[in-house]
């Protein structure tokens, strides 16, 4: 009987230095990861701030493939909702706030526990990555909270390796993503032609890129400085293309609504006449422009037509890369005149 009661004692001990343990516990904390992502801020945060894309990221869903999601009409903004069961109960995680490409701030409830809040931060840098920091704070927490994390083990451990695993998907999504794209080959058309602006120069074909930046902004400048009505999208207009001589000359235009007589000079006016053409879309990443004229060329020898002497051969531009950030979503239609 003796050492019953003292076997009692003894477990009232443990039971008692058990809680106290508890109790002197830390009644908040905060958990706060970065990763670099090669991705512009604002293609990152349209991923985020939408509830429809964090399966496919989430560490926790790739732990517990039984993990049951719950998706509401309202996914994405202010509002925007999310819902779980899994073994340790439901959970929700609920967008509270958001400045657009910067921060989004989120409540996360689960079971009966204190709600925590998330923070995400999508910091610029000057080389178009951005750092993406996560952060969850809980604050007041409970005895039970705290009873079932050192029961539980190491929970901010576990935090934190899921949220540099979820971190680490992220990244990998959006970067692939960003590499999507699609060629289309449109068929034989017509072009309408029409009046443009434009300025002319001639590179090493592998500074292209950095030279049409340089002259199609200046174009677009003359004819906003000018009130010069735009009739359509800006392009490129190839006159000779040399591969094995690395030159390219070109002619970057705006297409104007009538004749305009030009103050610069190195500001032109120019006509399209209406041309037979192959139409080709690219939608993606300009740096799969190549294959998408390979296609085209190939298309016209096959289906026996002829490129046009001297005839245009156009890049149109139908969206702003400087506005729509993400590459998958650029669209650029491809014209080359055809002999009739």
């Amino acid at each position: 009987m003796k050492t019953f009661k003292y076997l009692l004692f003894l477990l009232l001990i443990i039971t008692i230095g058990f809680c106290i343990y508890i109790a002197v516990q830390p009644n908040s904390f905060e958990i706060s990861k970065t990763r670099t992502i090669k991705a512009p801020a604002s293609v990152i945060y349209n991923n985020v701030i939408d509830f429809k894309n964090w399966e496919a990221w989430s560490a926790w869903a790739e732990a517990d493939p039984d993990i049951e999601i719950s998706l509401p009409n309202q996914t994405k903004g202010i509002n925007g909702t999310y819902f779980w069961e899994d073994n340790n109960g439901a959970g929700t995680i609920k967008t509270t706030d958001a400045t657009p490409f910067s921060s989004i701030d989120q409540d996360m409830q689960i079971s009966n526990f204190p709600t925590s809040n998330l923070n995400w931060k999508f910091k610029s840098n000057d080389d178009g990555s951005t750092n993406v920091t996560w952060t969850i704070t809980a604050n007041h927490l409970s005895f039970k909270f705290k009873m079932n994390a050192v029961l539980m083990g190491d929970l901010e451990h576990e935090i934190e390796t899921h949220y540099e695993r979820s971190l680490e998907k992220l990244d990998s999504i959006v970067v692939t993503n960003m590499k999507k794209y699609s060629i289309e080959i449109n068929g034989i058309t017509e072009h309408s032609g029409g009046f443009y602006i434009y300025n002319s120069t001639s590179s090493k074909i592998d500074n292209l890129k950095n030279s049409i930046d340089d002259l199609l902004p200046k174009v677009k400048k003359y004819a906003q400085e000018n009130n010069i009505a735009i009739s359509g999208f800006p392009f490129i207009n190839y006159h000779s293309y040399d591969a094995e001589n690395n030159a390219v000359m070109f002619s970057c235009c705006i297409p104007t609504t009538s004749k305009v007589i030009t103050n610069q000079p190195d500001i032109l006016t120019g006509q399209l006449e209406p041309f037979r053409t192959l139409k080709t879309t690219l939608k993606g990443d300009y740096t799969n422009l190549k294959e998408a004229w390979d296609m085209s060329m190939k298309y016209i020898t096959n289906s026996g037509n002829t490129v046009a002497d001297n005839g245009p051969m156009l890049e149109v531009y139908l969206n702003d890369s400087s506005i729509v950030t993400n590459p998958a979503e650029w669209k650029t239609e491809i014209y080359i005149a055809l002999k009739d």
